[in-house]
């Protein structure tokens, strides 16, 4: 993580400028002559992300541009702006020269400690570190926040990162528990017979794995205060079950935890910022492999809300476990629901990598978590639960089926089956997200991703205080 200092830090620090293509003509006008003449002879004109550093007389920096490109200006900015400075700065302490609102300087913050993250633990030579230097917050940054929220992405990141070997039910239940422990919570952990009887759907998916299935409830008790329930999936590994994924399609399945990564995220930010609710996490961690006691095609399992769900296909497996987690929720109608998995590839396809689909059977919800993901750079896009595709999961012989014959609406089916266990929570928000960046960015490495925890993180605070 890199370093960033209060505002208020009296180290001499390099002025560091924002160049728009609108304010290009003023800087020229603004800086020393030698200054101008070096920025026209680099033909340098604020292009978006490129650097410029500035000599001093003695061969030193005497300061840096930074291209915001086609920007109106600098308050327009996003935390991915700021992303690519650590990398790109030379060593030394760095201090913005412009005056910024402070919601831009506070995402300007934001995207200088993520420029800084990195993942090293499983190489034996760790790769090149991010340059030593450090920016002291511009004036009106909400540091607190800035770093709460950096700091809540890596431990995201960290637990979608991991390999499957090193992060099953046990190790996530683990990781839960000490959330619950650090923050002053409850924890249950609900595994053997407990969990066939309380959570039988998720008991099953996990049933064909030397490794046990979990449910994991952690509580953190505010009396009188909004009741936000959050939901994960964790599934840990995803082989597909007796209905096989190719070996393709099982090279990203460690990250079919993503949900449950992001879920614990958002917990960790809500906590540390001591956010006026009452929280409860629920995780359902599992492994979906293939074994003698594997779930399989064609098998009926009477769910934790009492429907009994005809198996239609076994890598349908996350919206069974969220079953039993969200009936469970439900049971409590809280003021706030939320569940996150990484669910379906049909939203991947429909919406890419970079744009989790967003459900909920309340309009005004969706879209005010719409807008707060584009303010913060955390975009979320709604999808409908469109109801005229209900009986795609009719069963001849249950009360619903796990899957559509139909090629058609995957994310849509999907989340269809979620409702038929949310029924008294009118405030559900679903998230099917990718949880993973597929190629190199400044501030978003290849790999792992926390998605939706920043937007979600906005909605709490704006609907709760």
């Amino acid at each position: 993580m890199q370093t960033l200092l209060p505002s208020d830090s009296a180290v001499a620090a390099i002025p560091l400028r924002l160049v728009t293509d609108a304010g290009f003509a003023a800087l020229l006008q603004s800086l020393p002559p030698s200054h101008g003449a070096w920025v026209r002879a680099q033909g340098y004109a604020g292009e978006r992300h490129r650097l410029l550093l500035l000599p001093d007389a003695d061969g030193g920096i005497a300061g840096a541009l930074w291209g915001l490109g086609a920007l109106a200006g600098a308050d327009e900015l996003s935390l991915w702006d700021a992303a690519a400075l650590p990398e790109r700065l030379p060593a030394g302490n760095f201090r913005l020269a412009d005056a910024l609102a402070p919601a831009a300087a506070t995402q300007f913050a934001l995207g200088w400690l993520l420029g800084g993250y990195r993942l090293s633990r499983y190489r034996g030579t760790p790769p090149k570190a991010a340059t030593a230097n450090a920016l002291i917050a511009p004036p009106g940054a909400d540091l607190a926040y800035a770093q709460a929220s950096a700091q809540a992405m890596g431990f995201a990141r960290d637990l979608i990162n991991a390999p499957a070997n090193q992060l099953g039910p046990d190790e996530l239940a683990a990781t839960s528990v000490a959330l619950a422990a650090r923050y002053g919570g409850q924890s249950l952990v609900h595994a053997g017979e407990s969990l066939t009887q309380h959570y039988p759907l998720i008991a099953a998916v996990g049933a064909g794995s030397s490794r046990a299935p979990r449910l994991i409830d952690c509580r953190w008790r505010r009396a009188g205060a909004p009741r936000v329930t959050l939901v994960g999936k964790g599934v840990c590994f995803d082989s597909g079950g007796l209905d096989l994924k190719s070996s393709a399609a099982m090279l990203l399945m460690k990250k079919d935890m993503g949900g449950a990564a992001c879920a614990l995220a958002l917990a960790q930010l809500l906590l540390e910022l001591a956010a006026p609710i009452e929280l409860r996490l629920l995780i359902a961690a599992v492994e979906n492999s293939v074994s003698g006691n594997a779930y399989r095609p064609g098998d009926v399992w009477r769910s934790r809300k009492g429907l009994t769900v005809e198996i239609g296909n076994t890598d349908a497996e996350g919206r069974l476990v969220l079953a039993d987690a969200l009936a469970d929720a439900d049971e409590e109608i809280p003021d706030l629901l939320i569940d996150l998995a990484t669910l379906t590839g049909a939203a991947r396809t429909a919406l890419g990598p970079d744009l989790p689909a967003v459900f909920s059977p309340d309009d005004a919800l969706s879209r005010q978590l719409t807008d707060l993901g584009r303010e913060h750079s955390d975009p979320v896009w709604p999808l409908p639960l469109w109801h005229g595709y209900d009986d795609e999961l009719s069963s001849r012989i249950a009360d619903l089926n796990n899957v559509s014959a139909s090629p058609f609406a995957g994310a849509l089916i999907a989340a269809l089956f979620l409702k038929r266990f949310v029924t008294a929570t009118p405030a559900w928000l679903h998230l099917d997200l990718y949880a993973w960046n597929p190629k190199d960015r400044p501030g978003r490495p290849l790999g792992a991703e926390a998605q939706c925890v920043r937007a979600l993180y906005q909605l709490i605070r704006r609907r709760y205080g």
